[in-house]
This record gives structure tokens, sequence and C-alpha cells, in this order.
């Protein structure tokens, strides 16, 4: 079974690209007991995802599939975007992220609440071959967080039929998300 290095810490991620890419064996950066960090510092998600693939396989010797994802609101011409996980410091917790969404956003009717879930996903094999796809999933800021069963802004991110991620089942959120477009893409593209 083929090895990919998944290029993250962050324990939702991992497991999504588990349960989607179940033909490899995905390992964790502390798997391989690897403590790069590598810095975020591109202007788009697809630069970021494809830096952080190059320069953990270059280190590792392994392939390798990193993500960037952002939350993009229309009204604020694609903001936080690429600065999602950043936008209040490094310390910031998901809550606070939210909770500082929410509040910029409380007078707004719905219609301006449009949201995008924007995801780029690289892998870089041992070769230095190189494959980067984009996706992204359409919907609004909800108006409270609601939900238990997700990371991230997935309970302020509300889907048409009126949920939010986070109040979807792993199965579900996993036929629509957008990490699992991408992801399936690569896996087309890598088998």
């Amino acid at each position: 079974m083929q090895k990919i290095v998944v290029a993250t810490t962050n324990k939702g991620k991992l497991r999504e690209i588990r349960e989607i890419l179940n033909n490899f064996e995905i390992l964790s950066l502390q798997d391989i007991n690897c403590n790069i960090d590598v810095i975020e510092d591109e202007n788009t998600f697809k630069e970021n995802a494809l830096k952080k693939a190059k320069e953990i396989s270059k280190a590792t010797n392994m392939n390798c599939i990193a993500d960037d994802s952002g939350l993009c609101i229309d009204e604020f011409d694609g903001w936080p975007g690429v600065i999602t996980a950043r936008f209040l410091g490094p310390n910031a917790t998901e809550q606070e992220r939210n909770e500082y969404i929410l509040n910029k956003m409380k007078d707004l009717p719905k219609e301006k609440r449009i949201a995008r879930h924007c995801v780029s996903i690289a892998y870089v094999d041992i070769d230095g071959k190189e494959i980067v796809v984009q996706a992204e999933n359409v919907g609004h800021i909800a108006e409270s967080p609601r939900g238990q069963n997700g990371f991230g802004f997935d309970v302020i991110f509300e889907l048409e039929d009126g949920r939010t991620q986070a109040e979807l089942s792993e199965e579900e959120k996993n036929t629509i998300s957008s990490r699992r477009k991408a992801l399936e893409m690569i896996k087309q593209k890598i088998m």
C-alpha cells in the first residue's frame, strides 16, 4: 500500500483524509516524528498548499499531501480568505474566530451572508511530480453556531438546506465537502 504523509496536525482534517483516501496508508506528521512547521505566507490557498507539500516531501523523502483552506465571505471581498486560521493572531481559538465573524455580520440579511469554503490540495511525490486541485462549497454564514460534528467554522457555515456543516453526520459531510471533492480529484490522479 502506497504511503502518503499529510502535512497537517489538524486531527479533523486527518480523519477526513483517511476516510476518503482509504486505499493509501495515510500517515500524520506525528506518525513519522516530523515536527516541521511550514509557514503559510503565500497569497493564495493553492500556493500555500503546494509550498507545504513540497517542503514536507523533500524533508521526509515521502509522497505528501497538503491543503490550505478557508472561509471566503462575498460581502467582504473574500475575507478572511487565505488568513482564515490567523486573522485574529496565532493564539486565537476556533470559537474566538467564529464569534468575531458572527459579530462582524450580525446586522446583515441572509442575502449578504454568502460564503464559500475554498480548499486547495497539493500532492507532491518523491520524484517531484506536482498536482494541485481546488474545490469550493457555497453557503451562508449562520446567525449563531450550531452543531457538534465538525471543526473550524463548520458550526457557522450554513448549507442551502438550513443546516450547518457541524449538524451533518460524518457520512453526509463527506459526500458534499469541498475537501472531499478535491481529495477525490487527487485520488483519481494518483491511483
